[in-house]
């Protein structure tokens, strides 16, 4: 097994492309979206967790010098989820075929709850961050509002700094905040001799009390920290991201009841994701009369939000709207362009594709 990792994390590009290239083959597999189809799901299945296996070796590579990374021998949530992802397509074949279009959504809820469990578990366990590609991409950026804020002090030491005297080499990296704290601790114990307000020498102390945590291991936040440091926001972001993970379950739920052609699910799913989004849109918008967002989004936040944002496509795609409305304007395309040489070809078998894939709740589920 070890050989087998070594050769992973030696040869991760050429693993990429095969497993691209098999991937995309299993689409092209024959009788994929019939009646028999649970040969070629699994093929589907195990490719897809092996995937996610390489993948999970290549991000566990030793001697990774990543803050905030998932520590040794924890659960590997991201690994587990993609499996769940990968394995709930096979599930809902197999529950179609022995027991019938109405059965197979009991075994799709209990999928959904499993991996709702297991989300809301990542999510407690990150301290409370958002999840990234619903938890299969470990969200390891340190948050902006924390590094903000000790710039923020950062700037103020050196602010107190005597412009006569040159910056000490510790201070000369402006990330280096330990290096900042102690070469504005070092100018400011030089000038206190001759400081002739107590008051200042309080001031640097109190600088110093405020730098002493920034330079130890950063803690977890718990629910309680969450909620006390962001308020009402802090309650509407986590309320925002619970609603994230668990509204897949809703909609399997409410499909269960109600049926695939009703509007209720599909209504209620549009609702709960339109209230999550708005939610998150209010926490990292200021406020008129606020110095400051209450939570700021790094990077690959930002880009969650916005591969979020692209997921409400997938409602042209969900009954009862697909069967309206979507699939006639893709009949329509393809009879128009039926007699164009080959892009007639290429547009029929996109169209069965996407036909085929639409009868999956897996592929259109957006969990």
């Amino acid at each position: 097994m070890e050989a087998y990792k070594r050769w992973v994390r030696q040869n991760k590009d050429y693993v990429h492309s095969l497993e691209s290239l098999a991937n995309g083959l299993t689409w092209l597999l024959p009788e994929r979206f019939s009646e028999s189809e649970i040969g070629p799901e699994a093929v589907t299945t195990i490719l897809g967790i092996i995937t996610a296996i390489n993948e999970h070796i290549i991000d566990t590579t030793p001697n990774q010098n990543v803050t905030g990374s998932v520590e040794p021998n924890s659960f590997p949530y991201p690994l587990c989820l993609s499996a769940l992802k990968d394995l709930e397509t096979l599930v809902e074949v197999v529950a179609q075929h022995y027991y019938g279009d109405d059965k197979k959504w009991n075994f799709l809820a209990v999928t959904e709850a499993i991996k709702v469990l297991v989300r809301l578990s990542l999510f407690r366990k990150s301290g409370y961050k958002m999840l990234l590609s619903g938890g299969e991409t470990s969200n390891d950026a340190i948050a902006s509002d924390s590094s903000t804020s000790q710039h923020q002090i950062g700037s103020q030491l050196d602010g107190h700094r005597g412009s006569g005297h040159m910056r000490n080499n510790l201070g000369t990296n402006p990330w280096n905040l330990e290096g900042r704290a102690l070469s504005a601790l070092n100018k400011f114990g030089e000038n206190a001799m001759t400081a002739s307000d107590p008051v200042w020498l309080r001031r640097v102390q109190h600088q110093q009390s405020i730098m002493e945590p920034l330079a130890s291991k950063a803690v977890r936040p718990t629910l309680s920290t969450v909620l006390a440091k962001g308020g009402v926001r802090g309650a509407f972001f986590i309320i925002g991201e619970v609603l994230f993970i668990t509204r897949p379950l809703i909609y399997v739920l409410f499909i269960r009841k109600y049926g695939s052609r009703s509007w209720t699910p599909w209504f209620l799913s549009l609702a709960i994701d339109c209230i999550g989004h708005s939610i998150l849109s209010i926490v990292t918008t200021t406020v008129a009369g606020e110095k400051e967002k209450m939570f700021h989004l790094s990077a690959p936040e930002k880009d969650e939000v916005k591969q979020r944002k692209l997921l409400f496509a997938l409602y042209l795609m969900r009954d009862p709207f697909f069967s309206k409305y979507t699939r006639r304007r893709l009949e329509s395309t393809e009879q128009v362009l039926e007699p164009v040489p080959i892009i007639g070809f290429l547009t029929a078998k996109i169209v069965e594709l996407v036909i085929g894939a639409q009868t999956r709740y897996a592929y259109m589920s957006g969990s």
